[in-house]
């Protein structure tokens, strides 16, 4: 029997070795024009990823034959290092007080705008109708990346930021699924509405089961590593990890790591022993996230040829029309009956949402995937790309114009204040706490502790009362129209108590007969709250 050798083909190895430098020099020339994009884009005040795709249009004939948008790498490594990234970065309490309209948008909003996409693209353009549903499940995703960058531009109420953020992750993952149940229709020729529900149910429910075991199991692992390098190792092998687990068992990558990601930075990241590891740890992910983003925007730009798309423009057209009633028609009706099951969308917020609807990588790598066999495949590619670089640059520089023209980041002299001494409090209480940490362990002197400690204590002391003060003059009347900012804290205590009292209510505790009608008032209490 042979026995294979190592480094058996030298003629694949030589030119494998000279391909390295090559893709250095391109890697250097992407990172520079990245540079030069951030730069640009500050000065002249627009969104990074709508400058990274420009920027990449001029150079496609240079580079798009040496590189590409390759859907495996999208897929597999790209996708779930961003959804890790703004998983951990979601506060569970944040998505659960929003979990109504986020629940509305991301299902049954995201299958029916795919539904009135396909329609309109079928009839329009006389597609069958698997190609029309491909396009539709396409182009009813909403790019997280996009979003959640023009938001951390631009102040926006947290519940409305809250709500896009949890949308947009929840959405990647609806997309994929929705994705993979079309080309089994396309692989079998036919599915039922039972099946196809099953289906759905067994994908979503199998990716949330695999993302919360896998989550669970890496808090004591977590836990036990002091060392913060070691810590990041275990981070991306448990994003990486959960997606390549989750596909090979047949359920739905993206639904884990969303799981995942909220499971570890809800509860693992709480847990660790050094405020210096968590900071190490999440600027990380930070700058992973911003690092996967210019790569991916800027191959979007590189990878979409102006002169092809031309060609099918009026077809181009019809499907940014398409996907933008889909939308019209799925955020404004639901989030109109909201109002009889939870706190109502103010319709300024709506508008936001709609033009919102921002096309990226994903879409791009969707399209990419379908299988070669296909009839019409490059038609289909071409109509995404179009769609993709008109929601990046249309939607991407008039977003920004819309939020301000709309004052949604409008913040009072009085709520710019209040913000500034929570963030002291928080802030000094933190350095406390750390104190507490070191005294203990050894580290610090008794003496340096208390002087130290005294410190942050008078910080602290002079923050509380110009706060009390604030809300003494509250309640005076005096503050009349500067609500937000105390009515933020409450619903935070409120959201406390439900939580509290929920959990007392599942360990027998308390009989329910007794639960409802407190559960009932709080959430009375919580409608008349002003949104944040």
């Amino acid at each position: 029997m042979q026995q294979p050798s190592l480094g058996s083909n030298p003629a694949t190895n030589s030119q494998t070795a000279g391909n390295v430098p090559e893709l250095v020099i391109i890697l250097i020339i992407l990172l520079l024009l990245a540079t030069a994009v951030a730069l640009i884009t500050q000065r002249l005040r627009i969104p990074y990823v709508t400058g990274l795709v420009l920027a990449g249009l001029p150079i496609t004939e240079i580079l798009s034959r040496q590189i590409g948008l390759d859907p495996s790498l999208v897929l597999n490594l790209f996708l779930p290092i961003l959804i890790f990234e703004a998983a951990i970065n979601t506060d569970i309490s944040r998505l659960r007080s929003t979990f109504k309209p986020i629940a509305l948008l991301a299902g049954p909003g995201s299958i029916f705008s795919s539904a009135i996409i396909a329609v309109l693209v079928k009839f329009g353009l006389g597609l069958p109708w698997v190609p029309a549903f491909l396009i539709g499940v396409i182009l009813a995703n909403t790019d997280t990346v996009s979003m959640i960058a023009v938001f951390k531009e631009i102040r926006v109420p947290s519940r409305l930021s809250t709500i896009v953020e949890g949308e947009t992750l929840f959405n990647d993952a609806a997309a994929l699924v929705l994705f993979n149940l079309v080309l089994v229709v396309y692989a079998t020729g036919s599915l039922t509405v039972f099946e196809g529900v099953k289906e759905l149910l067994v994908v979503a429910l199998g990716g949330a089961i695999v993302g919360g075991i896998l989550g669970y199991l890496s808090l004591p692992i977590f836990v036990r590593l002091n060392d913060p390098l070691s810590s990041l190792l275990l981070t991306v092998a448990l994003a990486l990890g959960t997606f390549q687990i989750g596909q090979f068992l047949g359920v739905s990558g993206a639904v884990a790591v969303v799981i995942t990601g909220l499971i570890f930075g809800n509860l693992g990241l709480a847990h660790s022993s050094s405020a210096s590891d968590r900071i190490t740890l999440l600027s990380f992910w930070e700058y992973a996230g911003f690092g996967v983003n210019t790569f991916i925007f800027l191959l979007i730009g590189i990878e979409i040829n102006p002169a092809t798309l031309w060609n099918v423009l009026p077809s181009i057209l019809l499907v940014i029309l398409a996907y933008q009633l889909g939308r019209i028609l799925s955020v404004y009706p639901l989030l109109a009956g909201l109002r009889w099951f939870d706190r109502a969308i103010p319709l300024r917020w709506q508008h936001v949402l709609f033009l919102g609807n921002i096309k990226g990588s994903l879409s791009m790598a969707l399209a990419l995937s379908i299988p070669l066999t296909m009839p019409g495949r490059d038609t289909i590619i071409a109509l995404v790309f179009g769609a993709v670089l008109f929601s990046l640059v249309g939607q991407g520089l008039s977003l920004p114009w819309l939020v301000k023209r709309l004052q949604i980041s409008k913040v009072s002299e009085v709520m710019q204040e209040t913000g500034q001494l929570q963030i002291q409090l928080i802030a000094s209480k933190a350095a406390q706490d750390e104190l507490d940490s070191l005294l203990r362990s050894g580290v610090l002197p008794k003496a340096v502790y208390e002087e130290l400690w005294a410190s942050y204590q008078a910080r602290i002391a002079q923050s509380e009362k110009v706060l009390r003060d604030l809300y003494n003059r509250h309640r005076a009347g005096q503050l009349e129209g500067d609500r937000k900012g105390l009515d933020a804290i409450r619903r935070r205590l409120l959201l406390a108590e439900k939580g509290a009292v929920s959990d007392a209510l599942r360990k027998r505790i308390v009989p329910e007969d007794l639960v409802q009608p407190y559960i009932k008032e709080l959430d009375e209490k919580l409608l008349t709250l002003e949104d944040d």
